[in-house]
């Protein structure tokens, strides 16, 4: 089989539906070269979750990763919008804003952490994962993320975030913010403040590899090792 027709045959499988994909794989021959074409395609599916993933991570992980994205951005949790407006609203925004910086650079601190256990994962996976994402929808590869490193993500956020948290003062900040709101409440507000954003910032990661596993599948620009070049842009060439 032609290097030509492999190329065709992995795009193919990423951009068609599942019902095609599974067409297509039904018709294959068993071996390559000598090698299985599912192993060929989950090498190839490995590196781009690889790079993906990196990409995600180190976006994140950069200065204003979270707090300079709107769709990332961590705020005063629900229960704590409340005491967000009164203390708006008696001049104490400032004490706000700064308690709202701290959580935001604490996740980013925390997501430098986030490589190696998505790389790990990528590691673990079998053939049959692979497969399975190529033939699922077009967050398959983040949704097995999802199952596979959201314990392990938290496990790891949590202390990165909480050292962050009191290395930039966010606790006093917290406490400072709920000090405040109580002197003119009856009703105290308690919020464990690492375990919320914690929280939050796995939930960023998530939505950054779902927008990187879209570049992988749709976006020729993203490809950027030779490796995805063969298998991704002579496909596209000669499905035009």
């Amino acid at each position: 089989m032609k290097t030509g027709f492999f190329s065709c045959l992995l795009i193919s499988l990423l951009l068609t539906s599942c019902e095609t994909s599974q067409q297509i794989l039904n018709s294959l021959p068993t071996t390559v070269g000598g090698q299985t074409n599912t192993t060929q395609i989950a090498a190839a599916l490995k590196e781009a979750l690889t790079i993906g993933t990196q990409n995600s991570a180190n976006r994140l992980s950069a200065v204003n990763g979270f707090f300079a994205n709107a769709a990332l951005k961590i705020l005063m949790p629900p229960e704590a919008q409340k005491v967000e407006s009164t203390l708006r609203n008696v001049g104490m925004g400032s004490v706000v804003d700064k308690a709202v910086l701290a959580m935001n650079r604490g996740a980013e601190e925390a997501a430098k952490s986030a490589t190696p256990i998505f790389v790990n994962a990528i590691k673990q996976m079998s053939i049959t994962d692979a497969m399975g994402i190529l033939k699922g929808g077009d967050f398959a590869a983040t949704n097995f993320f999802k199952q596979k490193t959201t314990a392990d993500l938290t496990s790891a956020f949590r202390p990165v975030i909480a050292e962050a948290l009191k290395k930039v003062d966010a606790t006093k900040y917290w406490g400072d913010v709920f000090s405040l709101y109580n002197k003119f409440s009856s009703t105290p507000v308690n919020t464990d403040l690492s375990s919320y954003v914690t929280e939050k910032a796995v939930a960023g990661i998530f939505l950054e590899v779902g927008l990187e596993e879209q570049k992988i599948r749709k976006d020729p620009a993203a490809r950027v090792t030779d490796l995805l070049k063969t298998v991704f842009g002579s496909a596209a060439a000669q499905t035009k």
